[in-house]
């Protein structure tokens, strides 16, 4: 029996598409290090993120076409990851080995930004990312809390601050730079030095994202940082209910002023259940997110429902996703996190920006 060519294993692999980049899997040139020793066939299949939600199913077709061809006899697919530097990178502040930006925003407080921001973060670490997360929040960083590093403080190396770590993710907050209850009482322009510094004075190391954490609504943070850096794409954090919509609507329109995509809407505080009866609550109202996100055209990541487990991990300083990870709470934040790396990764592989109508 004649043995397998590379050229019959790569037509056969062309035939799996990502279902995200509307391409096969040879042309994105995601297949790597293929050797053919006799009948064995074993090559990588290195995607365009860890925490991908099509990784069992791409890996399950990719061995399945092979191992089809005459006189394959065993297939291993090994499964890797190597998340692209994000859209202009390199084109405004130097960010060392920061891959993409990813701003974590609201219209309105109250709505579970920062948990959302925390979670986020974390899950993506725990999929084998590395991961950052900028507490933006100025006034109210809260950050470290919910992480359970409130009481550490910095070291310097160089002229650089070294991020904090915890749970997988280096982080860095005004929290543990002024630490106590005193108020932070900035302007504009102090603040936008903020934003430079924490972006620029922080030695971030490789990332594959850098999660924002951003204050509510739509001032000068936002558009310091969208001025400062490529931003990938901004996900945004809403309930379900008309009030929260409203303020939305008005943050999704500045990210489109500054040309910054809307990666999607995450429902926060969507729904309770009931542990006693199993009965379901839509407390703040229904589907409110959805609407949103299919008024604006752009994707919808997921609701993730309210719950005591939420509340008590942020409290505790360890998220959700650690303290209880088979909650129903965690799996949602873990399917927002893939849906978010999806995003990502389409932004990334995108051949061109589009601004303002015209190709740049």
């Amino acid at each position: 029996m004649a043995q397998v060519t590379e050229a019959e294993v790569y037509g056969a692999l062309s035939q799996v598409k990502d279902p995200d980049l509307h391409k096969d899997i040879v042309r994105l040139g995601f297949i790597k290090d293929l050797r053919i020793e006799g009948g064995d066939v074993s090559f990588r299949v290195v995607l365009t993120t860890p925490a991908c939600p099509v990784r069992e199913q791409l890996q399950e077709q990719s061995r399945a076409v092979v191992a089809a061809l005459p006189g394959v006899t065993s297939v291993k697919v090994t499964m890797d990851a190597e998340v692209p530097t994000g859209r202009g990178v390199g084109e405004k502040l130097s960010m060392g080995g920061v891959r993409n930006i990813v701003a974590v925003s609201s219209g309105k407080g109250g709505v579970g930004k920062s948990t959302v921001a925390v979670n986020l973060a974390v899950s993506l670490a725990r999929d084998g990312a590395r991961v950052g997360l900028m507490d933006a929040d100025v006034y109210g960083p809260n950050v470290p809390l919910m992480l359970g590093v409130a009481a550490k403080r910095p070291e310097i190396s160089g002229n650089k601050l070294l991020p904090l770590e915890a749970h997988g993710v280096k982080l860095m907050s005004m929290a543990v730079l002024k630490p106590g209850d005193e108020p932070m009482i900035v302007r504009g322009p102090i603040l936008h030095g903020l934003v430079r510094q924490f972006l620029q004075d922080v030695l971030w190391g490789e990332l594959d994202y850098l999660i924002v954490d951003m204050p509510p609504g739509t001032g000068d943070v936002q558009l310091s940082l969208a001025q400062l850096v490529p931003v990938q794409g901004a996900v945004m954090v809403t309930t379900p209910q008309e009030v929260a919509l409203a303020d939305v609507r008005r943050a999704l329109r500045m990210f489109e002023a500054v040309n910054v995509p809307v990666l999607g809407v995450v429902e926060n505080m969507s729904y309770f259940v009931a542990p006693d009866t199993g009965a379901r609550y839509n407390i703040f109202g229904e589907g409110g997110g959805q609407r949103l996100a299919d008024e604006y055209g752009v994707p919808f990541l997921g609701a993730v429902p309210l719950g005591l487990e939420v509340r008590e991990g942020g409290d505790r300083g360890v998220p959700v996703v650690v303290s209880r990870p088979d909650s129903p709470q965690a799996a949602a934040f873990a399917r927002v996190a893939e849906e978010v790396a999806r995003q990502v990764s389409i932004e990334a592989m995108k051949p061109e920006l589009v601004v303002l109508g015209k190709a740049k």
